[in-house]
């Protein structure tokens, strides 16, 4: 990425970044910004224990989940936010319940119940003691909560929060391609063309796992903000073997990259991966990970903390299809492929997976753009939105000992979620384009949601 291309990136994002100062309309009403973040910070932490191990739940159905779970707390606790509005009359189909005018409402106990029930219903496949670590973070915080609002506010906040998810989780199941496609992650009648129409070499199921296509159709899915123009990248480098083109140069890059890595480089690159399911969670759930350190290290209110959390869902979840549309458009292949064929038929990259003892991987989708690239960009302009420019440490795999876990401290979100992109390629997984495009996409994604009507004039 050029210096140019970041300070156009940072100045759109700086346009559009302006906070705007809530307002206490009606005195009588307690404020959502009056409580903490608890409600949300909590489930959102449960969230990354359980995202590693959901079956089906990897790139983008979990960012997809995100947004909608977002999507609900976000409602819960919009009539508590007068200087907001509900977002719901942008989705035909989405009829959301409404509180009792005058009535009192407690709104931790609102978002709790909202996103009980979002994960009881996105998530009812997971292990058993994942299903109690769910029952015991509602339970615990439905009993303080209860004792701090008195039973009457809490029973209507509680059925408030519930009817929310619930009429959330209906308008979900109308969008027929997404709802479930967990649930079939690498449809068996996908079967990728090998030959472009220029003669170019297409992605294949690649060595050494050959696992076939992941969401091959996730560009059909309905998407919270990105217009249709969006969900396509701009044309790759065209593909070559001729050693003096550009295609060939950053396949050559990869090559030297991961030949010569140093200890930094693994560093770098292990640090961002989040690939291997039940190692670690997926790279959407990372940039909830950072979020999580700053909200909690911030202390936000509840209010900050929902909207954040709903935007950072919904550009997640965007990203993803625009990335994953693209993918299955341009159908390019990995380095892996390339490097082997043209190169050197004895390479490979340096993603391992411990879990099933498998060596030098490649993600199981094309490569164009890339899907890292793309969260990393969207994740990181929602933080800088939501907390600033500021210096921070990324304690996401603090202790872990099967990788490189040691922190990472950055001057800011956006350098972030470049290292995030540019990581992939010491790993080997990724050309240049790949991550340049993913960052771009990401940046629209997140720029899409921040415009939308959030906070009323």
């Amino acid at each position: 990425m050029t210096r140019f291309y970041k300070f156009l990136v940072l100045s759109g994002l700086a346009a559009v970044l302006a906070f705007t100062g809530c307002r206490k309309e009606d005195p009588d009403i307690v404020l959502s910004s009056e409580y903490t973040a608890e409600a949300a910070l909590e489930w959102n932490k449960l969230f990354l224990t359980i995202d590693r191990y959901a079956p089906g739940y990897r790139p983008p159905a979990a960012a997809r989940m995100l947004a909608y779970m977002g999507l609900a707390a976000y409602e819960a606790a919009a009539p508590g936010m007068p200087s907001h509005n509900s977002i719901s009359s942008r989705y035909p189909g989405l009829i959301l319940p409404e509180i009792s005018r005058g009535s009192e409402y407690h709104w931790p106990t609102a978002v709790n119940a909202a996103y009980y029930r979002s994960f009881v219903s996105f998530l009812p496949h997971i292990r058993s003691d994942h299903k109690a670590l769910t029952e015991n973070l509602y339970h615990d915080l439905d009993t303080r909560y209860r004792a701090e609002a008195g039973n009457a506010v809490h029973d209507r906040s509680k059925a408030f929060g519930d009817a929310i998810a619930r009429a959330v989780f209906e308008w979900s199941r109308t969008d027929a391609a997404g709802h479930e496609a967990y649930l079939t992650p690498r449809p068996l009648n996908y079967v990728p063309p090998v030959t472009g129409t220029n003669g170019e070499k297409l992605w294949q199921p690649t060595f050494p796992d050959f696992t076939p296509g992941l969401f091959p159709y996730w560009g059909q899915i309905r998407a919270f903000a990105i217009r249709e123009e969006d969900k396509i990248a701009r044309p790759p480098i065209p593909w070559s073997e001729n050693p003096n083109s550009m295609f060939y140069v950053q396949a050559k890059e990869v090559k030297l990259w991961v030949d010569n890595s140093t200890i930094n480089d693994r560093w770098i690159a292990e640090f961002w991966s989040d690939d291997i399911f039940e190692l670690t969670f997926e790279p959407a759930a990372r940039l909830i990970s950072i979020g999580n350190q700053m909200v909690e290290a911030d202390g936000i209110s509840l209010a900050a903390a929902v909207e954040f959390y709903a935007q950072m869902g919904m550009a997640l979840c965007d990203v993803g299809i625009a990335v994953w549309n693209s993918k299955y458009i341009y159908n390019v292949e990995r380095p892996v492929q390339y490097i082997r064929r043209v190169m050197d038929p004895n390479w490979k990259t340096i993603l391992n997976n411990p879990i099933a003892n498998v060596q030098g991987m490649s993600p199981e989708f094309p490569a164009y753009p890339s899907g890292h690239s793309g969260f990393g960009g969207a994740g990181s302009a929602i933080l800088a939105h939501h907390f600033g420019t500021r210096s921070f440490t990324d304690n996401s795999h603090l202790g872990r000992t099967e990788f490189i876990s040691q922190p990472r401290t950055f001057s800011n979100f956006i350098e972030s979620g470049v290292e995030n992109a540019y990581s992939r390629l010491p790993l080997g997984v990724h050309f240049r384009m790949d991550c340049d495009e993913g960052l771009r996409l990401g940046y629209v994604a997140a720029l899409r949601v921040i415009e939308m009507p959030w906070r009323r004039r």
